[in-house]
């Protein structure tokens, strides 16, 4: 089943749409905390407000930053490699933008160069980016492959992201260990299925 590729709204990117201040945020963590049943002023509480704040500062800061920009310096001298780069284990970790619950797993990104290779380095940074947003598996699977594709234009893309759900696991049914496993292939990748198998190989191997 293909995915359509989402782009999600930036902030800044419309002007209807404006970041609160600071202390709009910090107001919104105390409410929720005395919504909770907890009294947001008792002294364990109350760092909580700025301590939260900066964990979403750090958690989604993917919103401030442009995997175009990443992938643009590119180098077109690889002495004739036209074979698959692939990069296996990158840490994911994003948030469900159904619950804004973690999940975490890894990611496993290869592509096939045509004539422009990129700063391996690149390639996690973009996974970071888009997984520091709110999120579905399938959407963050799917923008990786369009920002590698777009701006590399390969020979193929080949995307494989193995994650843990806790909207699942810690409420709701209560699956622990479940992962959910989503993927997306371009090019010669989709179109040659040995290869797609070879990816499959090395990447699970």
């Amino acid at each position: 089943m293909s995915v359509t590729p989402v782009k999600p709204v930036l902030v800044g990117d419309n002007d209807e749409i404006k970041r609160p201040s600071r202390e709009q945020a910090l107001d919104a963590v105390r409410t929720l905390l005395a919504w909770a049943g907890d009294d947001p002023d008792r002294e364990g509480l109350k760092d909580t407000p700025k301590r939260v704040v900066d964990a979403y500062a750090e958690w989604f800061d993917g919103y401030d930053a442009d995997a175009a920009k990443e992938l643009s310096r590119t180098f077109e001298d690889v002495q004739g490699y036209d074979d698959m780069v692939l990069l296996r284990d990158i840490e994911v970790e994003s948030h469900c933008e159904h619950h804004m619950a973690p999940f975490l797993g890894k990611a496993y990104v290869a592509y096939i160069p045509d004539e422009k290779v990129v700063g391996i380095s690149k390639l996690a940074r973009v996974v970071e980016i888009y997984a520091r947003r709110l999120q579905t598996q399938e959407v963050l699977t799917n923008q990786i492959a369009e920002a590698i594709e777009s701006n590399l234009q390969p020979r193929g893309v080949a995307i494989l992201i193995d994650a843990e759900h806790q909207c699942m696991t810690t409420r709701g049914v209560h699956h622990r260990h479940v992962s959910t496993i989503t993927t997306r292939f371009t090019g010669v990748f989709k179109s040659d299925a040995a290869l797609k198998d070879r990816f499959l190989k090395l990447a699970r191997g």
